[in-house]
């Protein structure tokens, strides 16, 4: 049986998806907690990874050798770095890279990493079937972006950061996780995405707003994820 793998950073973002699942049972695997259940008669299987991206790749390399995984989709909320963003719009990850990872030394590029690129990509179908499930959403108020999503291991908070990660990587948004997921799935040839709502925007005092907000992101991505797996479960019973 393939299942479809879900993996969220934060316990608020863990217990919305949770929320809209059918379980069937928990597994223990190194000391990580994967709910295998079903959401839409999707059968999918969940785990919180923690922060950061270690922990993110941790759980995405266990969770692809533990269960038989169609895809990945990563949710959760992050940072803008477009000033068109808003807080509760949400990021379709096209591409993803790391904004941390640093090798200009040896002449290549911010974010470039050996074997993988300075980018990993998205794939193609899960975007299109996110972009449809939101643009169908009868009750949406807010904004979605297409486009590059950046990870690093520091919650980024100083303008001149945000700035300086904005015009090297002009993603739409920041985050602790996506990019190491991505690349796990890259590696393994395991079809992901990275979908994020706008928690916050880096203006030195965006830990207060992130906390404030982080619940309404958290909401949002498991309504959107409740819509695209029930799309494909009604593709499913077309076919």
């Amino acid at each position: 049986m393939q299942r479809i793998g879900i993996i969220l950073a934060m316990q608020e973002e863990f217990e919305e998806v949770n929320k809209i699942m059918v379980t069937s049972e928990e597994k223990l695997i190194l000391g990580i907690s994967f709910i295998i259940g079903k959401i839409e008669g999707q059968n999918c299987v969940i785990a919180q990874s923690g922060i950061g991206k270690v922990n993110a790749a941790r759980v995405t390399q266990i969770m692809i050798d533990n269960f038989n995984l169609k895809c990945v989709i990563n949710l959760g909320s992050a940072g803008a770095l477009d000033p068109m963003l808003n807080i509760g719009d949400i990021v379709i990850g096209d591409e993803l890279s790391q904004h941390d990872f640093d090798i200009t030394a040896f002449g290549h590029a911010k974010g470039y990493i050996t074997g993988v690129g300075d980018r990993v990509y998205c794939d193609e179908n899960l975007i299109k079937r996110f972009q449809k499930a939101i643009d169908n959403l009868d009750d949406r108020n807010y904004e979605i972006k297409i486009g590059g999503i950046t990870s690093g291991d520091i919650f980024c908070t100083e303008i001149d950061m945000k700035n300086k990660i904005y015009a090297n990587f002009d993603a739409k948004c920041v985050e602790m996780e996506g990019a190491a997921i991505a690349q796990v799935c890259y590696f393994d040839n395991i079809p992901f995405i990275v979908i994020r709502s706008i928690s916050d925007s880096p203006n030195g005092n965006n830990a207060i707003t992130f906390d404030q907000f982080v619940q309404l992101a958290s909401k949002r991505c498991a309504k959107i994820l409740k819509a695209v797996l029930k799309d494909m479960t009604l593709e499913e019973k077309n076919c």
